[in-house]
């Protein structure tokens, strides 16, 4: 029956079950009012024994009213954007598991996704829930195909870096046939083993699969020895598919240099690269693939957001989104993650669209994607600008400002803290013990130390190590040198402002119990070193936050033949600009603007939403107003 929240029924179905093997059973449901909180409940006979397994329930009309396929609201969302791709299933799915594909806390294996639902496995994943895979790789290819998106499937390389499961490298060869066989599955002829299974399904013609990712967010060299048999057999058997390779869940450090590194070596056509980072360092890194070599492998941006679902963390990745527009022959694909959020079950933020049991909304971040999307244009263009006024620099970081260590729950000692300011004789700290909560050593650190230190880790948390803050200027706002981070795997300077959180380098480390490790960091200015047992591990320059009078960038729709120009102003002041070389007399402005702490939500899903206005050219020459705080576009129109 289907209830609310309360137990009061609003209809029923009955199912006789009158076989002591499997069978599936059906049954309709009709109700004639809405009904927002309502839940669905199995009543059986008392004194019964009745094994279940895959319990479904699905609303009549889906997205093209598929069998088993998306809620038709949430897709529309979706296919609104017109995203030119679509990446699946997902991010640590792939390869967080056991290496039995049984296992319902196995890895993540395409074959188990399709065939009939009701015998598909269902698997347990590192976000808590359960996944039935009702929603399989054959569902999923057919979404991307009803969106006009191109399919990006990512697979396991048989390694988990989260349980540090790896299959064997001899016994590597059935996981590569998985690859394999996953795109017989997708283009395969309907004479072929898997494009037969495909037909059978309902899709006799090709998917037209053109990428395949290996990994996700993959640190460690046991992934790159994996990924490099992976890519040869692929290579080998299909070669014009577009391999993607790993450059690990951080923007810098040791592991996304070995992730690079391997693509050159290997010959991969993308590199996926993950970060989600404050406002302030998409700001700072905008120019961040202006340098990026253009006769590599091209960038995957699969991963990126700023920390929150505001307006300021939006017009912070607009003005970012400019840059890679502006490196399109360096970033060949580029999406913000994550996708969607159920409001009952969260534990993540960002996310792009929110839904609960009869509603979704987009984030802010959500319609600067979409109006991205829309307004996008094939080629590179110039216009000319004028009376933009000078770049501001907003903050320069450094590590000024007091120092303490903080515990997380590991049982750690330090000792032999030593602070060594030049022009001044050495200060000797106070040794100390800790588990949790935190310990000032020193008031004020100035812009230029060396600081030596021992910890041994004794107990406590496996999952944690030792963590030394500098810089701290107020609580929310320091740097973070965390010695044992992710499950303790990881060294990683970090740096955090407004109690939002920027990795700045990430290499793998990791703390043993017993050991005592003798560490250093150098602070010049805006220059940060680390070393461990006299082993350089950390070196870093500060970000620099400027803001551009302006970010601007202009493109070219060839099959419109309309000139599109981007605006995005973060500054809280209106800008006049004058641009020229416009071919049409009529111009389609396009605004986004709020105030900086805006969301977006249930109740009021649309404060932020895009606002048009019609602008006329004169003599190729229009004098705009570009509002504060906004992201807007200019495109020529018929």
């Amino acid at each position: 029956m289907i209830v609310d929240h309360c137990g009061r029924e609003f209809t029923t179905a009955q199912v006789e079950v009158n076989d002591n093997s499997w069978q599936k059973y059906t049954a309709n449901f009709e109700i004639d009012q809405d009904l927002i909180d309502g839940r669905l409940e199995l009543i059986f006979p008392e004194n019964s024994h009745i094994a279940i397994d895959m319990v479904s329930l699905f609303p009549k009309h889906t997205f093209k009213n598929r069998s088993n396929g998306c809620r038709k609201d949430i897709a529309d969302k979706l296919a609104e954007m017109h995203p030119k791709f679509l990446r699946f299933p997902g991010g640590c799915l792939i390869h967080d598991g056991s290496l039995n594909s049984g296992d319902r806390d196995g890895m993540y294996r395409w074959k188990n996704t399709i065939g009939p639902i009701e015998e598909r496995a269902t698997k347990r994943n590192s976000w808590g829930y359960n996944q039935t895979f009702g929603l399989g790789f054959y569902e999923l290819f057919q979404f991307a195909e009803d969106i006009n998106a191109t399919p990006i499937p990512v697979l396991s390389a048989g390694w988990d870096p989260h349980h540090q499961h790896q299959v064997p490298m001899d016994q590597l060869q059935p996981w590569i046939d998985d690859a394999l066989d996953l795109i017989e599955f997708a283009n395969g002829s309907t004479t072929s083993k898997w494009g037969t299974v495909r037909a059978e399904m309902g899709h006799p013609e090709s998917f037209g699969l053109r990428y395949l990712g290996i990994g996700n967010e993959e640190v460690g060299q046991e992934f790159f020895d994996r990924y490099e048999l992976f890519h040869k057999q692929i290579r080998s058997v299909y070669p014009k598919i577009r391999l993607i390779n790993s450059s690990g869940p951080f923007a810098a450090g040791s592991e996304f240099k070995r992730g690079w590194n391997s693509a050159f070596q290997n010959g991969s056509d993308l590199v996926d690269e993950h970060y989600y980072q404050s406002p302030n360092w998409f700001l700072a890194n905008q120019h961040r693939y202006d340098h990026y070599d253009v006769n590599g492998p091209k960038v995957f941006l699969g991963e990126y957001a700023s920390k929150a679902a505001t307006w300021e963390s939006a017009l912070a990745e607009a003005s970012y989104m400019i840059g890679i527009e502006r490196n399109a022959d360096k970033v060949g694909l580029a999406c913000y993650a994550p996708l969607l959020v159920n409001d009952a079950y969260e534990n993540w933020q960002p996310d792009l669209l929110r839904y609960d049991q009869h509603r979704v909304f987009g984030s802010p971040s959500y319609e600067v994607q979409r109006l991205f999307m829309i307004k996008q244009g094939d080629e590179q263009e110039t216009l000319q600008q004028i009376n933009l006024p000078d770049p501001v620099v907003k903050k320069h970081y450094d590590g000024q400002g007091g120092l303490l260590v903080r515990g997380d729950g590991a049982d750690i000692i330090y000792r032999n803290f030593i602070l060594s300011i030049p022009g001044e004789a050495a200060i000797h700290l106070t040794d100390g013990h800790i588990i949790s909560g935190e310990e000032d050593l020193f008031d004020s650190l100035p812009e230029q130390y060396r600081l030596n230190f021992e910890f041994i880790k004794t107990g406590g948390r496996k999952d944690k190590g030792f963590q030394l803050v500098f810089g701290h200027k107020s609580n929310g706002n320091e740097l973070t040198w965390t010695l044992g981070g992710w499950q303790n795997q990881d060294s990683i300077i970090s740096l955090i402002e407004d109690d939002q959180d920027s990795v700045l380098t990430q290499s793998i480390w990791h703390a043993e119990l017993n050991k005592r490790y003798q560490c250093e960091l150098i602070v010049d200015r805006t220059k940060v070193t680390a070393k461990i047992n006299g082993v350089k591990i950390h070196s870093i320059n500060l970000p620099l936050v400027q803001v551009e009078s302006i970010y601007a960038d202009a493109t070219f729709d060839k099959s419109k033949r309309h000139q599109i120009l981007k605006f995005v102003n973060v500054q809280n002041k209106t800008l006049q600009i004058v641009t020229k070389g416009w071919r049409s007399a009529n111009l389609e402005l396009v605004c986004l603007q709020g105030d900086l702490d805006i969301e977006n939500s249930f109740e009021r899903p649309r404060l932020i939403i895009p606002k048009k206005s019609s602008i006329i050219v004169n003599n190729e020459t229009v004098e705009l107003n570009v509002p504060a705080q906004s992201v807007c576009v200019l495109e020529e129109q018929d």
